[in-house]
Formats: structure tokens, C-alpha cells, sequence
């Protein structure tokens, strides 16, 4: 039994030599909170300037008041100046705090948000096959995008307003209290019916923030779907079902969003609705007590303005609460891309172990069995060989005969069910994946290419490789030929997913990518299925010059291909039906030889 796997994320720092934590499992908030932790000094900052900024900004109605009732009324010019400039300047001081708290708030928001992408691009590249399975490539996207912009904008709005509201609000409701106790009940009353408000608006809309988010996953997921197959849609005319589709979830989307912009439409004008009326009941209830107690008219104005600056509080907490849903889901799907348990791991530090000689490993395969994740069948059963140095290891076998499955188990992209893989002689699950992939050349079925030019695409075969190296990979991948044709040669722009280039040619260039990593194994599913059979015939030739002390795996199609290999291993049905030579298979096995004549004649197989 193996011991339990280490985590990615050490893995990824003792590679790369640099310091990153991930977030612990836990509650979204408490998982993304982790990031601002850096930034504590900031947001102390922050805090000072927002309070100063509160305090700035309460003391003018009270500044306002003497004005009125102690200057104006009372003729004395020189107070009205003196109380004039110190509105002036307090005036001032609450600018100069608000565009501090909009520096300091713009900058740890964008600094988290920078972290958070990160670390959901680095937590990513650790995926194996069964979290790509749970999560689509559009929903990653929208998570590391979309979902990120959200927590950006909401934090950016929680700082500048989430801590400014309250010191303001209770500190205009004191102010307000000592200047009129008697009129305090319209405060109460106008809070009442701004609190109903906002609860009946928040429960019709957190539902449907949860749902755009989800319709909005749709939406890139059908474009993404409609791009890459935009030939096929159009060699079938399917535009007008294709386009019905992708309708059908622009239009929820479009009147989810519609449901919930007119509904937020409609607090703005009720906030200021209230105000108003809150503004009136307070005229009215104020000057039937002017004069008693020393209440003035600057005290009723003054009373008013306590009372917008505590309805203006109550409105921005209410924004901000109004985009926490959304923000929530947000932090939600982020959370869980970030602590998405990763099924294929290192063995701890005290149990790996290290290929002894790379150059001279044998791949083996003992009794392997594999089902995919939550499967009840097999996919592949009990499947056992050794690849030797120097030798070609041939796959053939019908569609769905597990061809390409024992190929993807070689570099750990799933994990053995049962059984055993071993390189020179060890558990490929005891070996560092950086050191198990690094000892792999790697030609998938489908060859993928990468925006930038065709020289940076072969360098991820060997960062360090010199022109030299590169154009003899090109050589023996037969591509040297068309790279030359190009008017930029290996600076030849690349676009993404190589659409810009023909199948074969994307094929070569796979291979000459391969090649350049120099790997003591190297393993072709289905990697010449593009190629015609004279540069097929060139290549596997040069492949067998250069190639000799390696092992190489081949899944191929065509009896051409493989017809040479020191040995063949056919599948059928997720077993192995048979294993040989060409000769040997054409006598003792009946699958490998209905393959062959369906292919080839009897005169030519016997060349």
C-alpha cells in the first residue's frame, strides 16, 4: 500500500526554489482572506485615513450651525470668516483622506487579486485528468477572470466604503442625538423602512447572482465550443442550430441580468425617496420645537444633515451587501478551485525514490488494470510488458481498445487501478513527478501548440537547448523542410493551438518538441496518423538512428507504422490479445491479422 502523497503545491516550491502558500481548505472567506494577510500594515493605514476623513466630515454641520445661529444671525462677521475657514480646511483634510483611501484601497485590491490568479494558475497546472474532468477549461477561465475581477471590485468598494460607513454613521448618530434627542425617532423611522427594503431586494437576489455566474460558465463554454469547431460547424451548415444554442444562453443570461439591474435600479430612487420625506417629517417635527431647550434653526439644519450623513451610510453599507452575494459565489467558485483535492501527488520526501540510470531504464508494466474515476468497468485489464532500451514497443488494436490509456498511465496523467509501473525497477508512484515526466518524450494524440513562434514551441522540449539541437529535432521530425520554407524560418509565428499550420506539419513539430527533451523514453500515440507514407517511411527511419539507446512506445493505426517494431502488443477490448513480432502475430494471433489484411495484401505483408 502506498504512503500518503505530498501536496502539489511543495512539490512546486522545492522545484521551483521560491515561497508560495496555497489557502488551507476551509470557508471561501476565510480561504481568500489568507491573501490580504500581506497587506495588514496597508489596511491599518487605510483605517486611520478613513477615520480621519469621518471625523473631517462630521464636523462641518456642527461648523454650519454656528454660522447660522451664532454669525448670521447674530451679525458678527468675524465668526462667520473664522467657522468659514475651518469648514475650509477640515474640508480639505477629508479630500486629501478619501484620495489616500482610494490609493491604498486600488492597490491591495489589485495586489490580492494579482495573488489570487496566481495561485489559482499555479494550483491549475497541478490538475491531473479527473479535476479537468470536474471542471471545464471555460469554467477555470471564468473563475480566474470574471471571478476575480468580482472579489477585486468588491474588496476595492468594501474598503472605501465598508469601513468609512460605519465610523460615519455612528458617529453622526451620537452628533445627531446630543443635538436633538426629541427628533430621533425620525432617524429610527426612516432606518425601518430602508432595513424592509433591502431585505425583500436581497432575498430576490442572491438566487440569481448565483445563477449568472452559472450561465455565464454556459456562455464561454459554448463559444470556446463553437470556435475551435467552427469548420466542422460550417461543413455540416449547422450555423443556424449552432447559433440557436448558443441563443438560447445569451438570452437567459441577458434577462437574468435585465431582472436584476431593474430591481437594483429601483433603490436608488426609493434611498432618495426616503431621504426626502425623512428631510420633511424632520422640517415639520423641527420647528415646532425651535426655541425650546436652545434648539435653533442652525441645530435643524444641522440635525438634517446628521441624518443624510446616516442614511448615506446605510445606503453604501446597502451597496456593498448588494454585491457581497455575488462576490460570495465568486469567492466560492474560487475556493473551490483552489482546494480541489489533487488526485495525483508525490510520495512523501522519505519514501521517493530515484531512477538509477535513466539512460538504461526499462518501462514495465505488471498486471495493470485501470477504470476512470466513479467507473464500474475497466478500461484496461491486466496488462503486462517491458519496454527495453533500445527496443520499439508497438500499440495496435481497435477503436476503444485502451491504446491510448496505457499510454497516458506511463507519465502518471491517471493512476494505476491495480498492478504496477516501474522505471528501472521503481513504482513510477515513488518517483517525482518532475523527474518521472522529465524522463519522457511525450507525443500526445492530439498535438497542441502553443501562441509565439515555432522555436519557442520546441524549447519546451529543452529550455536550454541551442539552435543547433533544435534544427537537428527538426531534421529528424522531418520538418526541417518547411520550417526552411518559411519567411521567418524557427521565428515563424505560431497561432494558438497551432490552427495556422497543417495537420502533418503540427505533427512534426510535436515531434521535433519531443525530440529536443533528449528522454531515455519516448512514447507516440497515434503521432503519424497525419503524415503521408513517404515522410511516414522518412521519419521512421531517422527516428531509429537517432532513438537507439531509448525505449520507445508507439500507438499507430497503420500495420506500415509498427510493422517493424522489435515488438507488437495488440488490444482488443482492454486486453492484451496478443504479443510479437509482425511474423509471429500474423501466424498466432487472429486479431492482429484481421487488422493487417484489411490494410495491406498478402504479397505486400510478406515483403
Amino acid at each position: 500500500m502506498l504512503p500518503p502523497p505530498i501536496a502539489p503545491e511543495a512539490a512546486w516550491q522545492a522545484a521551483s526554489g521560491r515561497r508560495f502558500r496555497l489557502p488551507r481548505k476551509g470557508s471561501p472567506l476565510k480561504s481568500l482572506l489568507r491573501f490580504y494577510r500581506p497587506h495588514i500594515a496597508g489596511i491599518f493605514v487605510m483605517l486611520l485615513l478613513t477615520f480621519g476623513q469621518a471625523m473631517a466630515e462630521l464636523s462641518l454641520p456642527g461648523y454650519m450651525a454656528a454660522i447660522i445661529d451664532s454669525g448670521i444671525l447674530a451679525g458678527d462677521t468675524r465668526l462667520i470668516l473664522a467657522q468659514g475657514v475651518r469648514m475650509l480646511l477640515m474640508s480639505l483634510l477629508s479630500v486629501a483622506c478619501a484620495v489616500g483611501v482610494g490609493f491604498f484601497a486600488s492597490r491591495i485590491s489589485a495586489r490580492a487579486s494579482f495573488d489570487i490568479r496566481g495561485a489559482i494558475f499555479r494550483r491549475v497546472t497541478f490538475f491531473a485528468n479527473p479535476e479537468f474532468d470536474r471542471f471545464s477549461t471555460a469554467s477555470l477561465t471564468t473563475r480566474s477572470t470574471n471571478d476575480v475581477q468580482q472579489i477585486q471590485m468588491v474588496t476595492s468598494m468594501l474598503f472605501r466604503m465598508a469601513l468609512f460607513a460605519p465610523i460615519m454613521g455612528i458617529g453622526a448618530l451620537i452628533r445627531s442625538y446630543g443635538t436633538s434627542p426629541s427628533l430621533s425617532w425620525t432617524i429610527a423611522l426612516a432606518l425601518a423602512l430602508i432595513l424592509v427594503m433591502l431585505l425583500i431586494m436581497f432575498t430576490l437576489m442572491m438566487p440569481r447572482f448565483r445563477l449568472s455566474q452559472k450561465l455565464l460558465d454556459r456562455i464561454n463554454l459554448a463559444m470556446s465550443e463553437r470556435l475551435s469547431g467552427m469548420l466542422v460547424i460550417r461543413a455540416f451548415r449547422a450555423e443556424g442550430p449552432s447559433e440557436a444554442r448558443f441563443d438560447e444562453t445569451n438570452s437567459a443570461l441577458m434577462k437574468l441580468n435585465l431582472f436584476i439591474n431593474r430591481t437594483l435600479s429601483l433603490m436608488m430612487p426609493l434611498m432618495f425617496f426616503i431621504m426626502n420625506a425623512v428631510c420633511i417629517l424632520i422640517l415639520w417635527a423641527g420647528s415646532r420645537i425651535i426655541g425650546v431647550d436652545g434648539f435653533q434653526v442652525g441645530d435643524m439644519l444641522a440635525f438634517i444633515q446628521y441624518t443624510m450623513h446616516i442614511i448615506m451610510s446605510f445606503i453604501m453599507l446597502s451597496m456593498v451587501f448588494f454585491m457581497l452575494p455575488r462576490a460570495m459565489v465568486s469567492m466560492t467558485r474560487i475556493a473551490e478551485a483552489l482546494d480541489a483535492e489533487i488526485s495525483i501527488k508525490d510520495a512523501p520526501a522519505d519514501r521517493l525514490r530515484h531512477l538509477p540510470d535513466a539512460g538504461a531504464a526499462a518501462l514495465e508494466f505488471d498486471r495493470v488494470s485501470f477504470r476512470y474515476p466513479g467507473a464500474d468497468e475497466y478500461v484496461i485489464r491486466d496488462i503486462s510488458f517491458t519496454a527495453r532500451p533500445g527496443e520499439t514497443t508497438a500499440f495496435i488494436g481497435g477503436t476503444g481498445s485502451g491504446k491510448s490509456t496505457v499510454m497516458n498511465l506511463i507519465p502518471r496523467f491517471y493512476d494505476v487501478s491495480e498492478g504496477e509501473i516501474r522505471i528501472g525497477g521503481v513504482n513510477i508512484k515513488y518517483l517525482p513527478q518532475r523527474e518521472l515526466r522529465d524522463s519522457i518524450g511525450y507525443v500526445p494524440q492530439q498535438p497542441a501548440l502553443f501562441s509565439g513562434t515555432i522555436e519557442s514551441n520546441l524549447r519546451y522540449g529543452g529550455r536550454e537547448a541551442s539552435l543547433g539541437e533544435l534544427a537537428e529535432a527538426a531534421e529528424t521530425a522531418q520538418a526541417a523542410g518547411f520550417i526552411a520554407e518559411k519567411p521567418d524560418g524557427y521565428g515563424e509565428s505560431v497561432a494558438q493551438g497551432g490552427t495556422n499550420v497543417s495537420g502533418g506539419q503540427r505533427q512534426r513539430l510535436a515531434i521535433a518538441r519531443a525530440l529536443v527533451k533528449k528522454a531515455p523514453i519516448y512514447v507516440f500515440d497515434d503521432s503519424f496518423s497525419a503524415l503521408d507514407f513517404k515522410t511516414e517511411k522518412a521519419l521512421r527511419a531517422a527516428l531509429k538512428d537517432r532513438m537507439g539507446g531509448s525505449a520507445v512506445l508507439i500507438v499507430a493505426q497503420r500495420i506500415s507504422a509498427i510493422r517493424n517494431a522489435d515488438r507488437i502488443i495488440v488490444m482488443d477490448e482492454g486486453l492484451i490479445a496478443g504479443s510479437g513480432t509482425h511474423r509471429e502475430l500474423m501466424e498466432s494471433c487472429g486479431v492482429y491479422r484481421e487488422i493487417a489484411l484489411s490494410q495491406l495484401s498478402e504479397e505486400e505483408l510478406r515483403r
